[in-house]
């Protein structure tokens, strides 16, 4: 029998945070190593939220943010998400490409495009590499495509996507602190209803 969503207990959210905390310092340390310097993680929030409202907690549906976006296959089907700040954005780029940052425009080279899509890749990877020890299950991400655009466009295509299979999102919001600013990330987990099942199942639930 499916799980639905909306029934899920506390001890099913618990695991659920318990992957968002695991993945969250997995991608702590995968940033830190990306851009050769200290990074500090804060606890991460956890949140089942329905899509209607993750654009206002990613500060609006005309907040500009950079997205990238892969598709899920194997055991875990579905879609991610990873969501940075504009500003956050060009400051990791920044560091990974070893620039002053002196322009914080909102465009992006196609070099600082490319650098963007590493980061969210290695980062999207180290969540799933979390979610995979956890689970024991196959997951696979396709080759991940970034936007850089306002807040609703962006979650509008999951939506559409996945929205015939589920209402609901995995939230993650992780801020990662570097010896300039906080950077806040965060990661959205849409995976079908079949593989919600399957995480908990695989879990003992």
């Amino acid at each position: 029998m499916q799980k639905d969503e909306e029934n899920m207990d506390d001890m099913e959210f618990d695991i659920l945070t318990e992957i968002g905390n695991i993945g969250a310092g997995n991608a702590t340390t995968a940033l830190a190593k990306l851009i050769d310097g200290r990074v500090d993680m804060h606890v991460p929030k956890v949140e089942m939220l329905a899509f209607k409202d993750l654009a206002e907690i990613l500060g609006g549906a005309e907040e500009l943010v950079a997205g990238i976006l892969l598709s899920l296959e194997g055991d875990i089907e579905g879609s991610m998400l990873f969501v940075l700040e504009n500003k956050a954005a060009h400051h990791l780029v920044h560091k990974l490409m070893g620039s002053d940052g002196s322009t914080l425009e909102d465009s992006f080279t196609e070099m600082e495009q490319s650098a963007l899509v590493e980061i969210g890749n290695i980062i999207s990877g180290a969540y799933l590499t979390a979610i995979s020890q956890l689970t024991n299950l196959n997951i696979i991400q396709t080759v991940p495509s970034l936007a850089i655009d306002m807040a609703g466009a962006i979650l509008s295509v999951p939506a559409i996507e996945f929205g015939k299979l589920g209402d609901k999102a995995l939230l993650i919001e992780s801020q990662f602190e570097d010896d300039e600013i906080d950077v806040c990330g965060y990661f959205i987990l849409i995976p079908t209803l079949e593989s919600y099942t399957r995480i908990l199942k695989s879990l003992g639930m």
